[in-house]
């Protein structure tokens, strides 16, 4: 299934998926139109709405689904020349986004949060089609928050988000991070991985971009650790920062401390089977420590939305499964004590990787598949309110 352009003619289609900009949006969009697909759904019936700015234009059609790029990115927070272009940008997506609503005709729109599915959730209040909005995070992002009065449902990943007409199912994971989920192959992961065994094992990992943060609290930790003998760290950098990272890294001492630097991590639940603790933000990656039993020190992002990140990182806290650092605590200091205190402590490791496992929600995709379904069955309009009053997101970034 190929990229279509917008302006091209489409036939029966069931449902459109819109959103993206980042993996964090994307990946639980595609999980639940595999969801859907299994569910007896022809893929040529599920249709992506992302950003020209995103992975969507090479992850959606390689996963077997068409979609449509719209350009420009989010307004941001405070005042900014660059808000002029992207406000154009905003308002050529809308129409866009508004165009390939009525192009398709779906029975549904499935919002993933993001400018571009702000323009789709626009379009389907126009023509009157169902929304189903996705939320991965505690707090409700920007986006969610501007279409959640025409909503038919909203899937959520945490009890009380700010969303209405909310089933709780989790957050939608990556089938092969599903896998993971109860009976990981910790030896097998390792060996792949090129981890030694016998060894407690660290995983440390913040998005693609990587954090200066994280990556400097680990450098300074692996010096102060470069003679044990019983840890292994596994320190996805990033690309930003990558090539500094490696140039600042100590030099391992024979026997001690193995210390992989990787710029990108792309087999994840490898990653988490074989970790013992993790050291992360707190994101929509919470749900995949979730899945495989990992115990985190999670890092909020402080500069994300809302503080979402945090909200997250204290849900997960209050599960039993994580502690929290704030990122202006963070240092190779406070790191270690961490860790050492988790490490050292097997029974209390156990306890929390339990807590982790018990609150995972492994087939959210399914569930909120159901949700869709269900709305498009029974829902084809929503709330009824004037489209004018419905105002673009004031952040960017995330919806």
């Amino acid at each position: 299934m190929g990229r279509r352009r917008e302006g091209d003619g489409a036939q029966g289609t069931w449902a459109i998926v819109a959103g993206g900009g980042t993996a964090g949006h994307l990946n639980p969009g595609l999980a639940v139109a595999r969801a859907l697909v299994e569910r007896g759904h022809d893929p040529a019936t599920i249709h992506f709405v992302g950003a020209a700015r995103g992975p969507e234009g090479t992850v959606v059609p390689s996963a077997g689904f068409s979609v449509d790029l719209l350009p420009g990115r989010g307004l941001q927070r405070r005042a900014a020349l660059a808000n002029v272009t992207a406000a154009l940008d905003l308002v050529r997506a809308l129409a866009g986004g508004i165009r390939i609503v009525r192009r398709h005709r779906p029975a549904v729109v499935v919002v993933l949060g993001g400018y571009a599915s702000f323009a789709c959730g626009v379009g389907a209040v126009l023509a009157r089609v169902p929304i189903v909005l996705l939320e991965q995070n505690r707090l409700a992002g920007a986006v969610n928050r501007v279409l959640r009065r025409f909503a038919s449902a909203s899937a959520v990943s945490f009890e009380g988000t700010d969303l209405p007409r909310a089933v709780v199912t989790g957050n939608p994971l990556r089938p092969e991070i599903r896998a993971v989920a109860g009976h990981p192959d910790r030896r097998g992961a390792r060996a792949e991985l090129g981890l030694p065994d016998g060894r407690s094992v660290v995983a440390v990992f913040s998005g693609s971009l990587g954090s200066r943060r994280i990556n400097e609290a680990v450098l300074g930790l692996v010096e102060r650790w470069r003679d044990r003998a019983d840890l292994a760290i596994r320190h996805v950098v990033g690309r930003r920062d990558f090539a500094e990272v490696v140039r600042q890294s100590p030099l391992p001492h024979s026997g001690g401390l193995v210390h992989q630097l990787v710029e990108y991590e792309d087999r994840m639940d490898l990653l988490l089977a074989a970790a013992d603790v993790a050291v992360t933000r707190s994101g929509g990656s919470v749900f995949e420590l979730m899945a495989a039993g990992v115990p985190a020190v999670l890092v909020p992002l402080p500069i994300a939305s809302r503080d979402h990140q945090k909200a997250n990182a204290e849900a997960v806290a209050a599960l039993g499964g994580a502690v929290i650092v704030p990122d202006d605590e963070l240092d190779a200091d406070r790191l270690e004590r961490e860790l050492d205190a988790l490490l050292r402590d097997r029974d209390r490791l156990a306890s929390m990787a339990a807590a982790m496992r018990a609150s995972a929600r492994p087939d959210a995709a399914d569930e909120v598949a159901a949700v869709v379904e269900r709305a498009a069955r029974t829902d084809r309009s929503p709330t009824p309110a004037a489209a004018a009053t419905v105002d673009p997101p004031e952040e960017g970034g995330r919806g």
